[in-house]
């Protein structure tokens, strides 16, 4: 079967973190008002996926969100770098992608919000930071580097083609391919079907009830993040619970290891882009990764998986 995301495609090279981590984490604070934007709005379906955002030809998007009797959806452009919010009564706004503050873009998102008609009050605190500086009195983080975040978001429309073939091998409950602002990360996760234990919670800036909810049952889980914490953009992969003996599980490629701080595992992207066959280097991962949570948690395997369609 032909794959998705041609292997022959070069990857971006990403910059090392630390040259771009302000950068990074102003527009992960960026992403973060959005998404809370449509968290309030948006019906709450399970674990969190009413939330999330969504990879596009051209950046980030919240997709539609329900406002009295419209519609509207805040997106990301990446290639004129601008933020745009449009709605389904033909009326837009939008504003430049440039360095500036959390703050000034806290006031500009809401302030042309409020110009479309929709009036809303958001928790404007950031999620799954150590500091969690509220929105409206940042002005710590303002860097935007237009071509490292470029980079990132290239790199991102290819991990989402190949985590939607990944997901299409399933057909238990499984997530959809989406980017949670919380963690800056792209993710797909897959459910055994079963209860799992309550989740203890520890995500920093984060109400013990929505991991909770979101860890309710058993999981495998991949995606792909920029690397904060790690120094490096990779994939990462973790199950919860995680059976005995999953941080042995021999998984693949070669670069692939677990972390044990993390408790998960991890595969950079570097390894992946610099491989004979990326696409088949990041399924591989997956797969493996999915073959230790399934097998060692004994998953009902033949009920779940789904067998490919032939050509």
């Amino acid at each position: 079967m032909t794959l998705i995301a041609d292997s022959r495609i070069d990857l971006p090279m990403l910059p090392p973190l630390t040259d771009w981590q302000d950068t990074c984490t102003t527009v992960h604070m960026w992403s973060q008002v959005a998404g809370k934007v449509r968290l309030v709005l948006s019906p709450d379906i399970n674990h969190g996926w009413g939330s999330t955002l969504y990879v596009t030809t051209r950046g980030l998007t919240t997709s539609p969100i329900p406002y009295s009797d419209f519609t509207f959806a805040i997106d990301f452009d990446f290639i004129e770098h601008l933020l745009r919010i449009t709605t389904t009564q033909g009326t837009d706004r939008t504003f430049p992608l440039e360095p500036m503050s959390v703050a000034a873009f806290y006031r500009k998102i809401m302030l042309a919000l409020s110009e479309l008609g929709i009036e809303i009050k958001i928790f404007a605190r950031p999620v799954e930071v150590e500091v969690a500086i509220p929105f409206e009195i940042d002005e710590q983080h303002s860097s935007y580097d237009a071509r490292a975040i470029t980079r990132y978001w290239h790199a991102l429309v290819w991990v989402d083609q190949l985590f939607k073939e990944f997901r299409a091998r399933f057909i238990g409950k499984v997530s959809p391919v989406h980017f949670f602002w919380g963690g800056f990360d792209l993710a797909v996760t897959r459910f055994s079907g079963r209860i799992a234990p309550k989740h203890p919670g520890g995500a920093p800036n984060v109400a013990a009830r929505i991991m909770e909810e979101a860890y309710s049952h058993e999981v495998s889980s991949g995606g792909f993040w920029p690397g904060t914490g790690l120094g490096e953009a990779a994939f990462y992969a973790y199950a919860y619970p995680a059976p005995a003996g999953f941080n042995t599980y021999p998984v693949q490629p070669e670069a692939a290891y677990y972390h044990e701080k993390l408790g998960e595992f991890i595969l950079p992207y570097e390894a992946v882009r610099k491989a004979d066959d990326p696409a088949q280097a990041l399924l591989s991962f997956l797969q493996t990764t999915y073959d230790a949570a399934a097998n060692l948690a004994k998953w009902d395997r033949a009920a779940l998986e789904r067998k490919p369609l032939q050509s």
